[in-house]
């Protein structure tokens, strides 16, 4: 279980992180039909306040929404246990820090290598995430570059290992609807 936060502890919410974002965790997700018991009315509340105010305190926290400051933390203890809740880290947008180029690799992979591989892809530091997938391909990275140029260097470092047979990539233009979660958050406090 995570340690309790208290408004002195460094990454605490009370002690004012420079930006932060809660990222919700893939280990949350619960089978289609069933009951959503992972989070409440409350909990969307407390999760959609934290992810519109990254900087905001406990004690805040438990003014806004009307309940004890114990209600919060506990909360917010829960909720972390149970992985709903995966960190208070910083958002980085890879962007402003020199990586303006974002792609998608859809990899095919020789049979039995994917422990190999998966390895291999988390040694790339411009590989952000990595799926396993069905349909076209076993895997699927989103991969960043500082330019197009500099894109083919991290294809050719993606792909350069020999559990990777082929691979497709696709150059993102415009992120129209980039990656959020609080209207699933919404959706499922309300169920």
């Amino acid at each position: 279980m995570p340690p309790a936060h208290s408004p002195s502890s460094p990454g605490s919410p009370d002690s004012a992180p420079a930006s932060t974002s809660v990222s919700a965790s893939p280990q949350a997700t619960s089978t289609a039909g069933s009951t959503n018991d992972t989070i409440d009315a409350l909990d969307g509340r407390l999760i959609r306040l934290l992810a519109e105010e990254p900087r905001i305190g406990v004690l805040e926290c438990s003014r806004r929404l009307q309940v004890a400051r114990g209600t919060v933390q506990a909360r917010l203890d829960r909720l972390q246990a149970k992985g709903v809740i995966g960190g208070f880290g910083p958002e980085v947008d890879p962007a402003a820090i020199g990586y303006p180029v974002t792609a998608f690799a859809t990899l095919e992979i020789s049979q039995g290598q994917g422990s190999d591989v998966r390895a291999h892809l988390a040694s790339v530091p411009e590989v952000l995430e990595l799926h396993t997938i069905t349909g076209i391909g076993d895997m699927m990275v989103r991969i960043v570059a500082r330019s197009n140029a500099d894109l083919q260097r991290v294809i050719d470092r993606v792909v350069g290992f020999d559990g990777i047979v082929r691979s497709s990539t696709a150059i993102v233009l415009e992120n129209p609807v980039p990656y959020r979660i609080l209207p699933l958050v919404d959706q499922a406090a309300a169920e």
